[in-house]
């Protein structure tokens, strides 16, 4: 992991550098040419109340992350969201169209009974359990089974059920309620403390169901989102003064007055605790997400800006001189004006076993100096990732290898 850590005096200077090192990882994502995603996410243990995630889409991703096909809007799974439900299904009437999900809290006193509607639940969606515990932050999520820990609490008489109810359902959970099994089955009715939350109109909206491709965006009208396995590549937080503070990492302010500093209420000659930042690129992990994601059967595709090289020569028996003479010319040695970063192949093995080596190495373009070249004085260049197989002259060759590695 490349790390990066920053240091503000005042919150406002502390977002500036945020916005920053987010543009900076923006554009060294970018200069990779690769589908990255730039996600918000759950700071976790870091602490802070702004981070973001880096991604590149992979069907072996570790991480679920999700994105609008219109405004941009992407977001980690556990703090994506939809669009808000509108009203209440019209047409739910009995209780086999409502589903419930049960969890129990850190505490063990209180079961979470999270009601949604059953057209969801017949979907892959379930219940989001990121939704339910931003309604009830008490929810342990690590918990499977809930029952066998809150039985014993109600059996000794302290026992609270919390009822969770998605907006779509809030009408017909009011006039359904007594039909509704809100104590497990099996449980005998005890002295049970019951809220809810979710059933009436002044309440925040709740939508339970987990994500699906194709639930509108919480950010625009018109987008859908869409549902993505992803690799992690990088991460940056804002962390405010969640370790300054304990550190007491603070710094004096001078005795005059910093206008920045004095718009936050800053005195002057005070001491303050820094504002924090945490930043991270995982270089070994980007390694890691340009194999799985560029790779293919026959080795790996490397970007330009990480390539090893961008060029690789790769000639036939008996021509050592000429493809040293070539070599000159695409490393710029000749003064032909054109520089790449070329190697030139010439081990002693054959010419197959060559060509199979800089397909696993994976080079961005590969130049062939083999029959054509002594017939015709012309190279093959191949750019597998492109698809590109051509024959050239010398002269035409930089501009047509520059050309592609624009691409790349």
């Amino acid at each position: 992991m490349k790390d990066l850590y920053t240091f503000d005096l005042t919150v406002s200077a502390a977002i500036e550098t945020y916005r920053e090192v987010s543009a900076a990882y923006r554009a060294f994502f970018t200069e990779l040419k690769l589908p990255f995603l730039v996600a918000e996410a759950s700071s976790g243990d870091m602490g802070g109340d702004l981070s973001h995630e880096y991604h590149l889409p992979s069907a072996v991703g570790e991480d679920t992350v999700v994105n609008c096909s219109s405004c941009g809007y992407a977001a980690n799974d556990e703090v994506a969201s939809s669009r808000t439900p509108s009203a209440s299904i019209d047409t739910i009437t009995s209780t086999s169209q409502i589903r419930v999900w049960r969890g129990v809290s850190q505490d063990r006193n209180t079961l979470i009974n999270a009601w949604y509607p059953e057209a969801d639940a017949q979907s892959d969606s379930g219940p989001n359990l990121h939704a339910i515990k931003s309604a009830v932050p008490e929810l342990d999520t690590s918990i499977d089974t809930p029952l066998p820990f809150w039985g014993d609490v109600l059996l000794g008489g302290k026992a609270k059920i919390i009822n969770v109810i998605d907006t779509r359902i809030a009408s017909a959970f009011d006039s359904l309620r007594e039909q509704l099994p809100l104590l497990p089955e099996n449980m005998e009715p005890h002295d049970v403390e019951h809220s809810f939350l979710g059933n009436t109109e002044a309440e925040k909206r709740l939508n339970l169901v987990r994500l699906a491709d194709g639930d509108g965006c919480p950010r625009c009208e018109e987008g859908t989102l869409k549902i993505h396995r992803a690799l992690e590549v990088g991460h940056t937080f804002h962390l405010g003064t969640r370790y300054s503070v304990p550190l007491e990492a603070c710094v004096t302010l001078p005795k005059t007055e910093l206008p920045e500093a004095a718009s936050e209420g800053l005195v002057p000659g005070s001491r303050n605790p820094v504002q924090m930042g945490c930043h991270g690129v995982g270089v070994s992990r980007i390694f890691g997400a340009v194999a799985e994601v560029l790779g293919d059967e026959r080795g790996l595709n490397w970007p330009r800006a990480i390539a090893p090289f961008e060029v690789a020569i790769i000639p036939t028996s008996g021509l050592a001189q000429d493809s040293l003479d070539l070599y000159d010319t695409l490393a710029g040695r000749n003064g032909s004006g054109t520089s790449f970063d070329v190697v030139l192949d010439d081990r002693k093995q054959s010419f197959g076993w060559k060509m199979k080596d800089a397909d696993m190495v994976g080079y961005p373009v590969v130049v062939i100096m083999g029959k054509s070249w002594k017939e015709k004085g012309t190279c093959e260049v191949q750019c597998r990732r492109l698809l590109v197989k051509e024959n050239l002259s010398v002269e035409a060759l930089p501009g047509f290898v520059s050309g592609l590695l624009d691409q790349l």
